[in-house]
């Protein structure tokens, strides 16, 4: 599911659970560092589509990297836009981040394109797709963004009212 919303269902399920200690904006950054290899062969025309980003071991270094970029990035972003209720953001908040981030999106996309290879590069097998379809993964991806925003709603309700 390159390029679309449907990922970012799984990080706003994340953040209504443990709110403050998860960032969606570098679990957002995650997803679009990770997404960087299928735009560069959309352009181009060569390369893998789904490639070494979405495996684990790729991944794992874009979440270092969307983890310590995106700390700065936006830190820098919320200094800017004056809101330093946001600031600063953790270094534990940014790895699990990253990482929850990245390694959702090799998973999601493990089960739904058969071109991912999720342990390259010391495994070429992928045994996910086909186990559920990309209808009902949208659906789930989904459900799982407004059931989120439903809780983070509700969650900042309350704490306007107190």
């Amino acid at each position: 599911m390159p390029f679309t919303p449907f990922h970012m269902g799984a990080g706003i399920a994340v953040k209504a659970a443990i709110q403050s200690r998860f960032s969606l904006l570098i679990f957002g950054w995650a997803q679009v560092l990770i997404d960087l290899q299928p735009l560069l062969v959309i352009i181009t025309g060569k390369g893998v589509y789904h490639g070494l980003s979405h495996s684990y071991f790729g991944a794992t270094w874009l979440a270092l990297a969307a983890a310590v970029s995106g700390k700065y990035l936006f830190e820098f972003a919320f200094r800017l836009i004056r809101q330093p209720q946001f600031l600063p953001i953790s270094w534990p908040v940014a790895w699990l981040s990253g990482f929850v981030g990245a390694y959702s999106h090799v998973l999601i996309d493990s089960i739904t394109h058969r071109d991912v290879k999720p342990f390259a590069p010391f495994s070429q097998i992928n045994n996910l797709p086909g186990r559920v379809s990309d209808s009902a993964m949208e659906i789930f991806l989904v459900f799982c963004g407004l059931a989120g925003c439903v809780v983070l709603f509700i969650l900042r309700e309350r704490r306007r009212k107190d």
